[in-house]
């Protein structure tokens, strides 16, 4: 008998104040928003990784090209507008995820994506890494164990793990078909974790999405959004994140000091 797991419910749009406590080592950074993103690095046993956004990046090349669409009169930011498009393009289910996560459509958008997943054709794409990536995983890898916890099909993620041989990083790869109901529901995360033997409220999820975000406060994780991908830095904190970073990598040194 399955038992329907719902996703958390939508944030008020506040940013929650952390109360601190001397007593127990937090790693603190102040952004804008008024409002104090902290990690309980202690608490951290494990690291949950987004793919699209977090560890993959987009080609700047065809950023570039887009560019010309995105006149500055009409964008404050072109060069932000034309990456946004093309990773839409490049992985357009973390993109409706998103957007269906905002509106409150989940349910039926993971049917939609699911059954996208399985009927459009292969592709071929050659993958890019965020830079610093690989060198972050070094450094990490031995001190944590580690999760790839991503809303692609499982060929998709794969080929890009294995176009840079970064499997021999990750203890599990969870993909959107590997639990009944994908982000930003908890399965992954508690499908994750209990991989890596450890609890949920143990883990760390990365992503650049305020799906991911969602998905690891439902699952009680600590969450850290990342600007290197689709999401933005007043939602992702609307959603809960503890940390952003700018980098997917600059995560090493934030979790140097624990370690």
């Amino acid at each position: 008998m399955r038992l329907k797991v719902s996703p958390p419910p939508h944030p008020s749009g506040r940013c929650q104040q952390w109360k601190m406590s001397r007593q127990v080592k937090y790693s603190t950074i102040k952004y804008g928003y008024n409002c104090a993103m902290t990690l309980d690095l202690p608490r951290i046993k494990a690291l949950c990784f987004d793919v699209d956004g977090t560890l993959s990046d987009t080609d700047d090349l065809y950023v570039q090209k887009a560019k010309r669409f995105f006149p500055r009169f009409l964008f404050r930011d072109p060069d932000h507008a034309a990456r946004r498009f093309v990773m839409w393009v490049e992985s357009p289910g973390n993109a409706l995820l998103g957007f269906a996560d905002t509106i409150g459509l989940d349910d039926e958008m993971v049917v939609f994506i699911d059954w996208l997943s399985r009927h459009r054709k292969t592709s071929h794409k050659k993958f890019l890494l965020i830079p610093g990536v690989e060198e972050m995983l070094v450094r990490l890898k031995g001190r944590y164990p580690m999760a790839v916890v991503s809303a692609r099909d499982e060929k998709g993620t794969m080929r890009f793990l294995e176009q840079f041989n970064l499997v021999k990083y990750f203890d599990a790869v969870v993909t959107g078909q590997s639990v009944e109901h994908t982000k930003p529901y908890p399965d992954p995360i508690r499908f994750a974790a209990q991989k890596m033997g450890v609890k949920p409220a143990e883990c760390l999820m990365i992503g650049d999405t305020t799906v991911d975000m969602r998905a690891g406060i439902s699952a009680g994780a600590q969450t850290v959004g990342v600007l290197c991908g689709f999401g933005e830095e007043a939602e992702l904190l609307r959603f809960g994140a503890n940390l952003i970073l700018k980098n997917t990598s600059e995560l090493a040194s934030i979790l140097s000091g624990k370690k």
